[in-house]
């Protein structure tokens, strides 16, 4: 079995653990990853980090024009929200997607596909592999990748780049940013076909 991602001996137990602890009694974990760890580039960030340059700037000239120009102060709490957006949005995206990626395990039975995942509360998701017939594999020129389970959807690079509340539920599940994706993808192809029941 391979775990999927570079990681220390004791997080790598935890982790399939926390898994097998999801399995029912006749139920066998094929494989288990993590999504890549720390702070990452996509290809929208070409458009949402000039995006958030521009917001975040204009924002914060406003703000300080308001404080210079001793204008009302409902007019300086206004500006304040916008400024906070525009932080978020220029830094705290990555780091907040950095986190939602560190607390999610995907795993891979004789049965289904399971998605753990939360920053506060912890959510599965799960798949059954009989019923699953979309499944389409996004390579990188290292191997890594992303597995999506299900039809494809335009908004699903928007929303894992953006990480807003709420952007989750808009996604198509998938396995992202996984390492050996093209590997992992034949693994579940192959228990899908080990079912008999699949639908192609």
């Amino acid at each position: 079995m391979s775990n999927g991602q570079m990681m220390d001996w004791t997080t790598g137990q935890q982790a399939e653990q926390k898994l097998k602890a999801e399995l029912s009694p006749k139920e066998r974990l094929l494989w288990w990853g993590r999504p890549k760890q720390g702070v990452v580039l996509r290809a929208t960030d070409g458009f949402l980090i000039p995006f958030s340059l521009l917001w975040g700037g204009f924002a914060v000239f406003w703000e300080a024009s308001v404080f210079k120009t001793n204008a009302p102060f409902f007019f300086r709490l206004w500006g304040i929200p916008f400024v906070l957006v525009g932080v978020y949005i220029i830094f705290g995206r990555f780091f907040v997607e950095a986190i939602q990626r560190k607390k999610t395990l995907y795993g891979l039975t004789n049965d289904r596909i399971i998605i753990l995942s939360g920053l506060l509360n912890r959510n599965i998701k799960t798949l059954n592999l009989r019923t699953l017939s979309d499944i389409s594999l996004t390579e990188r020129s290292d191997k890594s990748g992303t597995i999506t389970l299900g039809p494809s959807n335009p908004m699903n690079a928007w929303a894992s780049g953006a990480s807003w509340p709420g952007m989750q539920r808009m996604m198509v599940p998938s396995f992202e940013l996984i390492e050996n994706a093209k590997e992992v993808y034949e693994k579940i192809r192959s228990a899908q076909n080990a079912t008999g029941e699949v639908k192609l």
